[in-house]
């Protein structure tokens, strides 16, 4: 690990908005990080089926699967910045600034670290439950049709 001081308001923060990028992780970790690298492509794959149900309509069957791929990562995102924001002090910086003493100001929380916890759980819970509810929803809608032509 670097010297540089990791600042816990600053990664929840970093997670909270540009998570889904995995700049939270190359903040704390570094580029070297390889999960962070991974981080962009269901976010990626999920703004694809987005844009395959603006071009096809809402029976497109791989957006079905594509779209919630988005909601959690963004979801999964939110989390870590929850996580974050509540690992306390002596953690935060023994895991993140190993050379600083236990008590240092980087791993302190403030307001405006539980102004971003509040954000997350607001917006991590949005970002779950509208992609189950897309999923389900489509699912179950083919599998409605599916038995009317059954049925017939």
């Amino acid at each position: 690990m670097s010297a540089y001081r990791r600042n816990k308001t600053l990664a929840v923060w970093l997670a909270l908005i540009f998570g889904v990028l995995g700049l939270h992780r190359f903040y704390l970790r570094g580029p070297g990080d390889w999960v962070g690298w991974l981080h962009p492509i269901p976010a990626a794959l999920g703004l694809w089926g987005v844009d395959r149900v603006l071009l096809y309509g809402q029976d497109d069957k791989l957006s079905w699967i594509l779209i919630p791929l988005l909601g959690m990562t963004v979801a999964a995102s939110c989390l870590m910045a929850i996580v974050y924001a509540l690992t306390d002090r002596e953690k935060w910086n023994r895991q993140f600034n190993p050379g600083l003493p236990a008590d240092a100001s980087p791993g302190g929380t403030n307001w405006l670290t539980i102004g971003a916890l509040v954000a997350a759980l607001l917006m991590g819970t949005i970002a779950l439950m509208g992609s189950l509810a897309f999923g389900f929803q489509r699912y179950f809608e083919y599998q409605v049709e599916e038995a009317r032509k059954i049925s017939q």
